[in-house]
Parts: C-alpha cells; structure tokens; sequence
C-alpha cells in the first residue's frame, strides 16, 4: 500500500471512530432521557415521541459526521465509506443502545466499525 493511501486509511478509521463514539453518545444520551420521561408519567405511550427523537438523532448523524470528518481531514470521493457507513450504523447502534450491550462488548463493536470503514475509505470515487 502507498503512503497516500495508508494515511487515507488511518484517516478514515479515526474519522470513523470519532464519529462512531459521538454518534453512540448522542443516541444513547437521548435513550436515557426518554425513558426519563416514560418514568415519569403513567400515560399511555409516554416517552414514544422522545425515544423516536433519539432514534433519530442517533442514526441521521452519522453519514454528517463521517462527510464532515472526511472533508475535514481533506479526503475526497468517500461516498462508499458514507453510504456504508450510514446503513450499518442504525443496525449496529440500535443493537448497542437498545439492547444494553455491556462496556466490553460496545468497544468491540465500535472498533469493528471503526476498522470496517477505515477499510471502506480506500475506495475513493475517480476524479473527473
């Protein structure tokens, strides 16, 4: 591999475990606070709003992130690692915060992630 594209790939798997961990955060920091509300309140389907909100929240913001970081850091033609990137992370986020997967087992997932799309930012969209 040539220097280009090793720095390439360092560059996207910092990227994309920066944007992995914020995402993470985002996602299940908003989870925390809709339970809140459905705590709090005996109403039928209290929090529902809330818990899509976080939803929301949590997986629009990873193609964002991955774009930003990727501009960022001067990279170009990242469509792959972003569309990727963007239909893994509702399945492997939702899985990490919906289902209370323990500190270990949110590590590994998020370095996998990490890994999978520092791998996916070697493809690069030719340039016209």
């Amino acid at each position: 591999m040539t220097k280009s594209r090793t720095l390439r790939s360092v560059k996207g798997v910092a990227v994309s475990a920066a944007a992995a961990f914020v995402c993470y955060w985002i996602w299940s920091s908003a989870r925390e606070w809709a339970q809140g509300v459905a705590a709090g309140s005996d109403a039928f389907l209290a929090g529902s709003l809330e818990s899509l909100l976080a939803g929301i929240a949590g997986v629009v913001s990873m193609p964002v992130l991955l774009w930003a970081g990727m501009r960022a850091t001067g990279e170009r033609g990242n469509h792959l690692l972003v569309v990727a990137g963007a239909v893994v992370w509702p399945f492997l986020g939702g899985h990490l915060v919906e289902d209370g997967v323990n500190g270990a087992g949110t590590t590994v997932f998020l370095v996998l992630f990490a890994v999978l799309c520092g791998a996916l930012s070697l493809v690069e969209v030719p340039r016209r």
